[in-house]
């Protein structure tokens, strides 16, 4: 995981594209179609209150102030905040120490032949470590486990893949924010606020990196939440 400076313009991004030390697509990240059938606004409408599950609220970057609280409900946790890219895992074209200063060779959570995750193919998502703030652990998530991404008005469907900062929260994969139509660089790219991630308890998809079964299972738990009262 790492930490997106918010000092960081669009102009500087232009430089280091120009520069060719960017991915070529890194700027211009086509937008999927919705992934499911829950549509964004009926999850959305779910989470408009907060029932804080965790013990304090974290940062979305470091230098923000600890603002957002981990919430539960209807047999998921949710967060409202920000995407800052993650690239790690196994080197691609997109993801390496040439694109991403931040970059690590690793994902705390691997494939089912053993080899880390790859980025900028799988959608996934960042869960902080655990500490006295919340320890997603015991709030039955694990690695593999579905979560509904809802950015603007549409849906992508991920895993928790990896791990980071204990005091920092809001951070997806290459391929989660490429497909929700977020620029997916690592170093100038990412969204602000407005991203909303859904994690549902005690779900797991094997192996991790089927993205097409995350989908269904997401969708099939994403009725459920929904329709609970």
């Amino acid at each position: 995981m790492r930490m997106r400076p918010l000092t960081l313009t669009a102009a500087s991004g232009a430089a280091l594209l120009a520069a060719g030390l960017l991915p070529a697509n890194a700027s211009a990240a086509p937008a999927s179609a919705q992934e499911g059938t829950v549509s964004a606004a009926a999850l959305l409408a779910k989470v408009t209150s907060c029932q804080q599950i965790s013990n304090g609220t974290y940062r979305t970057d470091e230098e923000t102030s600890a603002a957002i609280p981990v919430c539960g409900k209807n047999g998921a946790v949710f967060w409202k905040a920000d995407m800052d890219i993650d690239c790690d895992g196994q080197r691609t074209a997109n993801c390496n120490e040439s694109t991403d200063p931040w970059y690590q060779d690793d994902t705390a959570f691997h494939q089912s032949d053993g080899k880390p995750l790859k980025a900028d193919t799988l959608p996934y998502v960042v869960v902080p470590s655990p500490s006295g703030i919340w320890n997603y652990a015991n709030a039955g998530i694990r690695g593999g486990g579905v979560v509904a991404v809802v950015y603007a008005d549409k849906v992508e469907y991920a895993v928790v893949g990896d791990t980071g900062p204990t005091g920092i929260i809001g951070e997806a994969s290459y391929a989660t924010a490429r497909a929700l139509g977020i620029d997916p660089d690592p170093e100038t790219g990412g969204a602000d606020s407005g991203v909303t991630y859904v994690l549902f308890q005690n779900s797991q998809v094997s192996p991790i990196e089927d993205h097409g079964a995350a989908v269904a299972l997401g969708d099939r738990l994403a009725k459920q939440f929904v329709q609970t009262g």
